[in-house]
């Protein structure tokens, strides 16, 4: 599996646990446009995660987990 169709498929499993469905969505696809691989979307993904503020972190964090479960 691609790691484009690894967040695709990350988002739909964690849609149902996300409150900022829309905003988690638009925020990962811009840090894996700036990314160069998967390790360095991770990075700047748990770096995102850190800034954030809750409930966002929260949602980040879903995200995280079921990316990191495919």
């Amino acid at each position: 599996m691609d790691v484009n169709e690894k967040l695709k498929n990350a988002l739909f499993e964690a849609r149902p646990y996300l409150e900022y469905y829309e905003e988690v969505e638009k925020l990962v696809r811009g840090i894996w446009d700036k990314a160069a691989d998967e390790g360095e979307f991770l990075t700047l993904l748990e770096e995102e995660i850190k800034k954030a503020s809750e409930p966002l972190r929260t949602d980040l964090r879903i995200l995280l987990q079921k990316f990191g479960g495919l």
